[in-house]
């Protein structure tokens, strides 16, 4: 038996976190509709603790030495107003409680509660983020939690108004007597909240969102005896052809704790040298932590119906928007955290089905387009970073990649190589911020006269991907921000779109002129196969990095940009004046460098010097007009 130090003080107020008693000053003056939640949050909490109860019982089974049954009650009291949701899991002792229950220990925090706020009804971002003991205040003004941790002899009791903190306090003789293991919650109601002590009520919620909870929940009414109103069976186990579709989707918010539909549902079962029960989901719309630092992965780990971890990495990061369950019959019960990262068989797990996931994302791509292109709106930035990270799968990953281009929306690679122009052997693309500012981009002047497609990559990962040796169908992809661009071979849309009946510059003395004047601020200059009415334009060197990963990069403090190539048009009138503009010559470089960055989204190095200069060519221009 365990219990707490004899020098924990006999009764403590203690203020909630900052972020806590934000979110619970929203709770309290809560508007949201789906007030409903609030239970389904709290029997959630109460299967995890039982959950957590079996796994330490493989290794401590004295944990459970008393008999008793894991499982959850719900026990209205109109007298008292109250309504009861216990379970006899594995507990909390102090610290616990005040870990648990006063503070949110997550990155984001504060945009969450920035989104909280603006959000019409914020069921969906309460369920998402993690925070459902707190949706609670929703529909109680006082919340009393009794919990003695599983093998304690301990048992403390938790109180809170929902104001600026709580008490925390050993439990009265009576609580400790009622509460042999596990947490009990007692919500005293709001008189709005009434309702949520009627029993239709209970069970409608439970049936809606709670039925495949793998422990028995208990109704407790006031007359009566208690009865079990949830099904508590394991739906993953059973055979596809005893399922409806409804079944899928009260699964899919029950085991992930959404609120959307599925997307897409994935129910199956291997056999063969090994056997488990495979139930996943893709959800239609993005969950808040899509993009925290950990990439956590929502794929929940079950051996023979016993919960074993909620984070086994059963697929790659980059599939981290998929819930569900796994459920093996033969691993160990007693796996510990290095045995999952190391587990040979939990490894031929995930890369069978991390297969299957890919193969049923093709399938949705050709047979339900329109659900596929949910999936895509809302994780094609995730599922671009397995471009990145995942070789092996990398030419899987490009023919599901849709993509914004020069000819349209949702694009596939496929639908592009089929329409290469006649002696076109690359795929192009430019990366950038915004699909406005590539659109007006002058790198694709000379692409549009060809009517050459090019990809426009605007999420921050595509500078990684892009950034590694790619093809598609044999055709590499190539950056119009890098390297050396030759169009010579493909025809023109029309004769005279490139303006070919300007004279050029003096290429030679031109550059000369331009490098004289920038020195080192650029590495080359170079005449531009890329240009055909705008004056200049920045890239990178054939062996250096995109000019859009060069800035990722600055910003992160993560390398030293190299230094660019400015490329001029010759044909230019600008480009033209400068061998015959001596004193105007160093300004005129200059604007070009300059236009160039500001073309590309950056500022000009010297902001200042910039107007200064821009101000004297234009004062020259009008002087010279007047004169």
């Amino acid at each position: 038996m365990t219990s707490e130090t004899d020098t924990a003080p006999a009764a403590e107020s203690q203020p909630f976190q900052a972020e806590v008693a934000e979110l619970l000053h929203l709770m309290v003056h809560s508007v949201y509709s789906e007030t409903d939640i609030f239970l389904r949050e709290l029997i959630s909490n109460g299967s995890d603790a039982c959950d957590k109860l079996r796994y330490e019982a493989i290794a401590n089974p004295d944990l459970m030495a008393d008999g008793a049954p894991a499982e959850i009650r719900i026990a209205p009291d109109k007298k008292a107003g109250t309504l009861t949701v216990s379970d006899t899991g594995i507990g909390m002792d102090r610290q616990e409680l005040i870990d648990n229950l006063g503070t949110i220990a997550r990155s984001g925090t504060k945009s969450f509660l920035s989104r909280l706020t603006e959000a019409k009804d914020g069921a969906n971002l309460i369920g998402q983020f993690g925070v459902g003991f707190y949706a609670a205040f929703m529909v109680a003004d006082r919340i009393v939690v009794i919990s003695r941790r599983a093998g304690s002899d301990q048992v403390w009791s938790w109180s809170s108004s929902g104001g600026n903190g709580f008490e925390i306090a050993p439990a009265s003789e009576e609580d400790a007597g009622r509460v042999k293991r596990g947490t009990e919650i007692v919500l005293h109601l709001k008189p709005d909240a009434k309702k949520y002590l009627e029993s239709y009520e209970i069970e409608r919620i439970v049936g809606a969102y709670s039925d495949n909870i793998q422990f028995p929940i208990f109704l407790v009414p006031e007359e009566g005896e208690p009865r079990q109103i949830n099904s508590a069976s394991a739906l993953w186990q059973r055979p596809k052809s005893e399922l409806k579709p409804e079944d899928y989707v009260q699964a899919y918010k029950s085991i992930g704790g959404a609120f959307d539909e599925p997307a897409m549902t994935l129910h199956y079962r291997a056999e063969g040298r090994q056997s488990y029960a495979v139930l996943l989901f893709a959800p239609s719309t993005k969950p808040f932590d899509l993009f925290e630092p950990t990439r956590k992965g929502h794929v929940k780990l079950y051996v023979r119906r016993v919960f074993i971890a909620d984070d086994a990495e059963l697929l790659p990061p980059w599939l981290r928007f998929i819930r569900g369950v796994i459920d093996s019959e033969d691993l160990p019960l007693n796996l510990s955290r290095e045995m999952l990262q190391n587990n040979p068989q939990l490894a031929q797990i995930r890369k069978a089905v991390t297969g299957r996931v890919l193969g049923e994302l093709e399938s949705l791509s050709e047979k339900e387009p329109e659900s596929f292109a949910k999936i895509w709106d809302a994780f094609g930035p995730v599922l671009k970073e397995g471009i990145y990270e995942d070789f092996e799968r990398r030419e899987k990953l490009l023919a599901l990649a849709r993509f914004t281009t020069t000819a349209g929306e949702k694009r596939a690679l496929k639908q592009y190589v089929d329409d290469l122009k006649p002696n076109q052997t690359e795929i192009y693309y430019l990366v950038g911020d915004s699909i406005e500012r590539l659109k007006s981009n002058p790198k694709l002047e000379s692409a549009a006269a060809r009517g050459i497609e090019v990809l426009l990559l605007t999420d921050p990962v595509d500078a990684f991907w892009t950034s590694m040796p790619t093809e598609f169908g044999g055709k590499p992809l190539k950056s119009l921000s890098q390297g050396d661009i030759d169009f010579g071979l493909i025809p023109l849309l029309e004769e005279k779109s490139e303006d070919n009946e300007k004279p050029a510059a003096d290429e030679a003395a031109t550059i000369a002129a331009i490098k004289a004047a920038l020195g080192e601020r650029v590495s080359d200059v170079r005449a531009s196969q890329r240009l055909t009415t705008s004056a200049s334009c920045l890239v990178a060197g054939g062996f250096g990095r995109d000019r859009q990963l060069e800035r990722l990069l600055a910003q992160t403090s993560r390398g030293v940009g190299s230094k660019p190539i400015l490329e001029i048009n010759t044909r230019h009138p600008l480009v033209a004046a400068i061998t015959e503009a001596k004193d105007a010559a160093a300004d005129l470089s200059f604007l070009l460098l300059e236009q160039a960055q500001i073309l590309d989204g950056e500022l000009p190095e010297d902001p200042a010097a910039f107007a200064s200069r821009l101000n004297r060519l234009v004062l020259h221009g009008v002087s010279g007009q007047n004169g």
